[in-house]
């Protein structure tokens, strides 16, 4: 596995400055997973994550063969800026409002295959799902980028353009109000 931030991460970067396929594919394979569970989170339709995961690689492609890619912040930060941009110009293009999405459970309990334990992990991902898309747009993009993405405060800040203070802030307060809602269940 890739370590953010890591000598051998940044020696892909270089390469992939360079223009080096083999270099963007061994980072695609470290980020991939982890960018599109961010999209998902976002869009909450799986195959619109994965055509939007698709275009945010594609645009880092571009970065590199143009020589726009940026290498001043971590790499980790600059793709998920970049899926970030991605999902906003998705938004304004299609002028959709997020909107819910029905548990995906009933797939997975008609799957034969399924265990019971299987089943109740799915649903209890489904309730955290929904007790997220409950929460601001931005509460819910600091916990996905610190928690299930394991980002540090600085590279949330350098994603979503605030000072790391704004954004211990916003964890704080979305933390909160993710209690809140366990309260009142």
């Amino acid at each position: 596995m890739l370590k953010p931030g890591s000598l051998r991460e940044q020696i892909l970067v270089a390469r992939l400055n360079n223009k080096e396929a083999d270099a963007f594919s061994t980072l695609y394979d470290a980020y991939a997973e982890r960018l599109y569970r961010f999209i998902y989170f976002k869009v909450t339709n799986r195959q619109e994550a994965e055509d939007l995961s698709s275009q945010t690689f594609l645009k880092i492609w571009q970065y590199a063969l143009e020589g726009k890619l940026k290498t001043k912040e971590s790499f980790q930060a600059f793709i998920y800026k970049v899926a970030r941009n991605t999902v906003i110009d998705y938004y304004r293009a299609t002028r959709k409002k997020k909107r819910d999405v029905a548990l995906e459970t009933a797939g997975a309990i008609a799957d034969e295959h399924s265990t019971e334990d299987d089943i109740d992990r799915k649903l209890a991902i489904s309730r955290v799902e929904e007790k997220l898309r409950s929460l601001k747009s931005e509460y819910q993009e600091v916990l996905i980028l610190h928690y299930l993405n394991e980002l540090s405060i600085h590279e949330i800040a350098s994603i979503v353009d605030k000072k790391r203070g704004a954004v211990r802030v916003l964890l704080h307060r979305a933390l909160k109000a993710l209690k809140g809602l366990e309260i009142k269940e």
